[in-house]
């Protein structure tokens, strides 16, 4: 069920708020995981029962650690391996039997007929961060199966993230109010999330799509960065959207999971890149990948290759396939040139840094996009040689679309928050509250229109 579904908005998310705004908070937790558990179910179907099996492994393993205690890192290595085979199994093990040439053994045994589960990348490593941070004592172990339950599968953030720490929502689990502010906050949190995927993500994704699908065909440069502009915009709009949404929501109800984007491309390099995108994601790989690693604290060749191993999993996580590993490792590589280069990138003009930033991320999403190597040398060739007459793209752009694209381009820098320092600046808080409720009740309604009108666009990280 997606977020963006009339079933979920006009009947499941009215009903659960509304039950769970009077329940008190043992019964609240109860009612929560149930219906984030119905929630997977009209999604996944019987593959919900791959989800609690999940909650119930990672439930166990964290009390066994406890209670045998000397016997802690064996637990945890077999815990977390139970936790690795199972991504392996659904999300790899097709493209491991294709790499090591066992494609007649897969057909045999229809591997490839295998479903991938929503968001199994998601709640699997929330669960590995709950049994780490256990065996590290940084928290106990719940005891109570409900809250374990209510962490990995809460709905909101269950099937694209943010990835949640379980310190970050064990208060909430415990003892839990919102105030009407909270709700209001929460609320437009929400809708902003909904604009930014109906309004802006679905309709670059026109451009988008058509462009890459034709890249094969030929494209004339124009052509071909227009549709990389579109889906550089895209995927941060539905990414970043998504993530609203599953925050605000958050918030109604009484729990506050951190914010997963921050003007991702007003990166003045690769590295702050990346504190700014997907936040959740790489906090995760730098807590339990790259700083066991040995993190910066060992010699620079350990540094790099540290750095390598981090993007190469990274890279793998997204999806099982040669490209995304090629996008991994190429944002890995070139962190490392800006890490042996720091004195001479420092000393060029800030615009300058963000343009080749900004060019790098999206040169390296062409990769992303694409399924094969193949298509994406092709892609690149349209770039930059702008072969063939093929135009297909430009049916999608209207005035309208343009618009949309100037709009998506300066909206994902902090334009909007000046705005609201202004407002707040110069406007009576109750003439604030007023035009707060015009624009959002607007941006609502023009939603609700888009929705209506256009066909269903599921979230890019949906697959992940």
């Amino acid at each position: 069920m997606s977020f963006t579904h009339f079933l979920f908005l006009f009947f499941f998310l009215p009903l659960v708020l509304g039950i769970n705004r009077f329940l008190p908070l043992r019964w609240s937790n109860v009612f929560l995981l149930i219906t984030s558990l119905l929630f997977y179910f009209a999604g996944e179907s019987t593959l919900v029962l791959l989800l609690i099996c999940s909650i119930a492994w990672n439930y166990l393993g964290a009390l066994s650690m406890q209670r045998w205690i000397q016997h802690k890192r064996s637990i945890l290595g077999l815990a977390i391996s139970g936790n690795l085979m199972v991504l392996v199994y659904y999300k790899y093990v097709v493209y491991l039997t294709q790499l090591m040439g066992l494609d007649t053994w897969a057909h045999e045994y229809r591997l490839a007929e295998v479903a991938l589960p929503l968001g199994i990348s998601f709640f699997t490593f929330q669960g590995i961060s709950y049994l780490v941070d256990v065996a590290r004592g940084e928290h106990q172990a719940a005891r109570n199966p409900i809250k374990v339950g209510l962490y990995i599968a809460l709905f909101p953030q269950l099937i694209a993230g943010p990835i949640v720490k379980y310190k970050e929502i064990a208060s909430a689990l415990e003892q839990r109010s919102t105030t009407h502010a909270q709700r209001w906050n929460g609320c437009l949190k929400f809708l902003r999330g909904l604009v930014k995927k109906v309004v802006f993500a679905n309709q670059f994704a026109l451009i988008a799509d058509a462009t890459f699908s034709e890249a094969s065909m030929g494209l004339p440069s124009a052509i071909a960065w227009l549709g990389l502009v579109a889906y550089t915009l895209q995927i941060y709009y539905d990414f970043s959207g998504y993530s609203d949404m599953a925050i605000g929501l958050c918030r109604i109800m009484g729990f506050t999971i951190p914010e997963n984007f921050n003007h991702p491309y007003m990166a003045r390099s690769l590295r702050d890149f990346w504190r700014r995108w997907h936040i959740s994601l790489s906090t995760w790989f730098r807590d339990y990948v790259y700083i066991p690693l040995g993190g910066s604290r060992v010699a620079t060749r350990r540094v790099y290759l540290n750095l390598c191993i981090v993007f190469f999993i990274t890279g793998l996580w997204h999806g099982a396939s040669t490209n995304f590993v090629l996008w991994g490792l190429m944002h890995g590589a070139w962190i490392l040139l800006e890490r042996r280069f720091a004195n001479t990138l420092n000393r060029l003009p800030r615009w300058l840094q963000h343009s080749i930033t900004l060019l790098v991320v999206m040169l390296t999403w062409v990769f992303f996009r694409l399924e094969n190597l193949h298509e994406a040398c092709l892609y690149f060739s349209c770039l930059f040689q702008g072969v063939g007459e093929n135009f297909f793209a430009l049916t999608y752009t209207t005035p309208y679309l343009w618009t949309l694209l100037a709009a998506g381009a300066l909206l994902a820098t902090p334009l909007r928050h000046a705005l609201v320092k202004w407002r707040d600046q110069w406007l009576h808080p109750k003439t604030s509250v007023v035009l707060q409720c015009i624009i959002y009740g607007g941006a609502g309604l023009f939603c609700w229109m888009e929705m209506s009108s256009a066909t269903y666009q599921s979230f890019i990280y949906f697959k992940f």
